[in-house]
C-alpha cells in the first residue's frame, strides 16, 4: 500500500499525469481514498514552488544554449496563443479556472508558466493554482470513486 501511494505521488508530481493520474491510479491500487486524495493534492500543490524556483532561476541561466532558448520561445508563443489570453484578461480567475480544468494541458505545470509568462503576483497565482488544482482533483477523485462504485 505504501509504495502504491508514493507511485499515486509520483505521478502528481510529473507533468505527465499530475494528480489527474496519481488519484485514479492510488485508489485503483486500493490505497484508502481519502489518503489518496490528500497526499496526491499535497504533492500536486508543491510543483508550483518548485516550477517558479526554476523558472525563476535555472530558465534564466538555460537560456544561454540556444536550443533550450528555442524551445523556451516555442513554448511561450503557445501558451500565449491557446488560453493566454482569458488568463491575462481574467488573471486569477481565468489561472484558477484554467488549472481546474482536468484535461491534459492544463494543470499546474501549465499555470505556473502562465505566472511566469504573463508576470502573475506569484501570491495570488499559487492560490489560484492550489484552488484550481483542489477542484480539478475533487472532480477526478469523484469521477474516479463513482466510476468504481458502478464496476462493482
Amino acid at each position: 500500500m505504501i509504495q502504491d501511494l508514493i507511485v499515486a505521488m509520483l505521478w502528481s508530481i510529473s507533468p505527465f499525469g499530475e494528480a489527474k493520474v496519481g488519484i485514479p491510479y492510488g485508489m485503483l491500487q486500493g490505497v484508502n481514498i481519502y489518503i489518496v486524495f490528500f497526499a496526491c493534492l499535497i504533492a500536486n500543490i508543491l510543483v508550483f514552488p518548485i516550477m517558479m524556483l526554476f523558472l525563476d532561476k535555472v530558465n534564466l541561466y538555460l537560456c544561454r544554449w540556444k536550443f533550450y532558448k528555442k524551445s523556451a520561445i516555442w513554448v511561450a508563443r503557445r501558451a500565449k496563443l491557446g488560453s493566454g489570453s482569458k488568463i491575462e484578461k481574467y488573471g486569477f480567475w481565468g489561472l484558477l479556472l484554467f488549472v481546474m480544468i482536468p484535461l491534459p494541458g492544463t494543470g499546474v505545470y501549465a499555470g505556473s508558466i502562465a505566472t511566469y509568462l504573463f508576470n502573475i503576483e506569484k501570491g495570488k497565482a499559487f492560490t489560484a493554482n492550489a484552488i484550481g488544482i483542489f477542484l480539478s482533483s475533487v472532480i477526478i477523485w469523484t469521477t474516479t470513486l463513482l466510476t468504481m462504485k458502478g464496476m462493482s
